[in-house]
């Protein structure tokens, strides 16, 4: 059973949701990016989506852009690179899943059947390309199902009917997005997220999660009764943006780990 599988499970038997934080992989660095899933796989991560740092998104706002921008212009990060933060954690003892978030476009670079070689040799449990739309991703299916991955799907209120098309074809959990537009901390979702959420779960016997936008202890609160899984990813990476002072010195390094670790701590209770 894929670790995707086998979290989800044994969270519901918990009755908890899966805390999946988004971190961009090479912002300070990639040794730094390893310390900081290990700090949060302590702090209570149930699986992280290992960001690849793309010159042109399409989904990302703002504070990832930015956190692109650094692990691009420092150290030129590749997605070799995230798969190789990814073998680095499992090496030194990280258990919990990991989802690979990243545009078509390095996949394909890389080359399709390598890139899945690798994902399965590294400990990669997962796979979202947010710009691989449904109607294009037989080939990626097909080699993600052959290496035991799951190809996770991002929905949003303006799928529509395509939620139940989108929903069927999924494989590990469904990702809804909770607003329109790129990601992002908000004070607000977009006014039918309850219906869309209940739409997706009629849609799908898989663990449905929720992203995009969730920044606060009382909006992860918010869906932690209604989704088995909340994404959190702008309000983390700006938390990292804010440490990287000390993030960046081997002194204080251990001090910036806290900050991340207390900020988690905080918004999951």
């Amino acid at each position: 059973m894929n670790r995707i599988d086998r979290k989800f499970a044994e969270l519901r038997e918990q009755k908890q949701p899966a805390f999946i934080p988004f971190l961009t992989i090479g912002d300070p660095d990639v040794r730094t990016s390893v310390d900081i899933i290990k700090e949060l796989e302590k702090a209570g991560a149930a699986m992280i989506e290992l960001g690849v740092p793309y010159s042109d998104p399409l989904a990302d706002g703002p504070v990832i852009q930015r956190s692109s921008m650094r692990a691009l212009k420092a150290n030129r990060i590749s997605i070799l690179d995230c798969i190789g933060a990814a073998r680095e954690a499992r090496s030194e003892g990280c258990e919990i899943p990991f989802i690979l978030f990243t545009y078509y476009n390095p996949v394909l670079q890389t080359g399709l059947d390598r890139i899945f070689k690798l994902l399965q040799e590294n400990g990669i449990d997962g796979l979202i390309i947010p710009d691989l739309p449904m109607e294009e991703d037989e080939e990626v299916r097909a080699l993600a199902q052959q290496h035991g991955l799951h190809l996770i799907p991002l929905v949003a209120p303006t799928s529509k009917e395509r939620v139940q098309r989108i929903a069927s074809r999924a494989s590990g959990f469904v990702y809804c997005v909770s607003s329109l537009g790129v990601t992002g901390t908000r004070t607000e979702f977009h006014t039918g997220i309850d219906e869309f959420l209940t739409t997706v779960k009629s849609s799908t016997d898989l663990p449905i999660a929720i992203g995009f936008g969730i920044s606060t202890p009382e909006q992860f609160a918010r869906f932690a009764g209604t989704c088995d899984g909340i994404v959190v990813g702008s309000a983390l990476v700006r938390t990292v943006e804010e440490t990287l002072p000390l993030l960046t010195d081997e002194s204080t390094k251990s001090q910036g780990l806290s900050k991340i670790h207390e900020f988690v701590r905080q918004l999951i209770g």
